[in-house]
């Protein structure tokens, strides 16, 4: 392994690991659950993404070899996270989980006030 892949792995672990503290920042700062489930989706997928592409960089590097459990890992978390954090989002809206006071407008509000005065 060389001095440019030894920089390149610890930049994107670096990358990574200050978006999952990004993450927690959000998760604690922000005031409603809408808000923090964007920045579980969207900070902690990246963060984890790159931790892992620098972990597949790492043993390409070293061993010659590419993992295919971690490009099954970097698939799986890209794909399923920000799917995730969308489902609860909605599940959280529609169970009457309330908006923060400080929320400028509510898209699902409208379109549901949309659809019902359309069917009327």
């Amino acid at each position: 392994m060389n001095v440019m892949s030894e920089i390149i792995v610890g930049a994107l672990v670096l990358i990574g690991s200050l978006l999952t503290v990004v993450t927690m920042i959000g998760l604690i700062r922000l005031p409603d659950t809408y808000t923090r489930s964007h920045a579980a989706s969207k900070s902690a997928t990246l963060g984890v993404l790159f931790i892992l592409v620098g972990c597949l960089l790492y043993f390409w590097t070293d061993t010659g070899h590419i993992s295919a459990r971690l490009i099954l890992a970097i698939v799986f978390v890209f794909i399923t996270s920000p799917i995730a954090g969308h489902l609860l989002g909605r599940a959280a809206y529609y169970s009457g989980v309330p908006i923060s006071d400080k929320t400028v407008r509510d898209d699902l509000k409208t379109k549901k006030q949309k659809k019902l005065t359309h069917h009327e």
